[in-house]
């Protein structure tokens, strides 16, 4: 998600708004896989000598059939629970379709966006994939507020591409047209998103002692519920989260989109700089899915052809 540090370094420059059809979204059934005890073991195995990939990856993720995914599954359509529970979206898709290639399971692992990164380190999960923007700043283990190094960074693999938007109550988008509108008001955000960073940015450029009031959430859909009460005069997250919340919420009563996107940039699955070999047996996968079409269907399906990419490309991020 576009976080924080999904953060995107800050840029001027803005990108036209495309306005995609966030469409017809069926709930998909859940992409998760379960096993237990030696079953587990068998079904990876057996995952393993049907895929074409499979020989790519470690040995010990080979054997064991899994790739953990450390996500924050509460930013839909990229990734949340449907009506029964079961994790959908846009990334749960991509990683069943590259699992097939590799012939594991991508297990998805609910974590607050913040934690991913530090999950990735200490070895709780094998990848984070959760919107996470590809910035150099990640790449490098550079905390975004402080400039200081704060561990060994992370590779990515990228696969999407999105800006960030601005949306307000329907009918009630005092005049917000840009960032800069926003000096005198209140936002509301997920804590560590590229909105975040850009709140805060934009508020240092305030005059008049006029700052932008940041309000900041464990999680984009409490953001949504506080604005939607009247708590904030605006909400700000990546394109396809903003566009399918304005076309959900409330039947699509309670938001709009306000002004263009902003900080086009990729969204990467992030390794650790420590396994670059499950680094690229990955990338290896996503070209094969975008190769072979499987891409191209789910990210119609979510309606977010906008922000496809051609091939995968390796910390591409700036």
């Amino acid at each position: 998600m576009t976080a924080s540090s999904l953060c995107r370094k800050t840029a001027a420059k803005s990108v036209k708004s495309r306005i995609v059809a966030v469409g017809a979204i069926a709930v998909a059934g859940s992409l998760l896989l379960t096993g237990c005890g030696d079953q587990t073991k068998d079904k990876g195995s057996d995952s393993v000598g049907n895929a074409p990939l499979a020989d790519k990856l470690p040995k010990d993720i080979r054997d064991k059939g899994v790739i953990k995914v450390g996500s924050d599954i509460a930013y839909p359509p990229v990734e949340f629970k449907d009506k029964d529970g079961k994790t959908v979206g846009i990334d749960p898709d991509l990683g069943a379709a590259l699992g097939k290639q590799l012939g594991v399971e991508f297990q998805f692992e609910n974590g607050t966006f913040d934690t991913l990164l530090g999950g990735l380190r200490s070895k709780r999960y094998q990848v984070a994939m959760s919107a996470m923007t590809d910035t150099k700043n990640r790449q490098e283990g550079i905390d975004e507020d402080t400039g200081k190094k704060v561990g060994t960074g992370v590779d990515f693999i990228d696969y999407f591409t999105a800006g960030v938007s601005i949306y307000t109550k329907k009918g009630d988008d005092q005049s917000i047209k840009t960032w800069a509108d926003l000096c005198g008001k209140k936002i509301v955000v997920q804590r560590g998103t590229v909105s975040h960073d850009l709140a805060k940015s934009e508020s240092k450029k305030c005059k008049d002692g006029k700052k932008i009031a940041i309000e900041q959430f464990d999680n984009d859909q409490q953001a949504q519920t506080r604005l939607r009460s009247g708590g904030a005069d605006a909400g700000s997250s990546d394109f396809p989260v903003a566009a399918y919340a304005v076309k959900t919420s409330g039947g699509g009563k309670d938001f709009e989109l306000v002004g263009e996107q902003v900080e086009a940039a990729p969204y990467g699955i992030a390794v650790s700089k420590n396994n670059p070999e499950l680094r690229d047996a990955i990338k290896a996968a996503l070209d094969a899915i975008i190769k072979n079409g499987e891409y191209e269907k789910i990210i119609k399906k979510w309606g977010v052809e906008d922000g496809a990419v051609e091939e995968a490309k390796v910390n591409g991020g700036k």
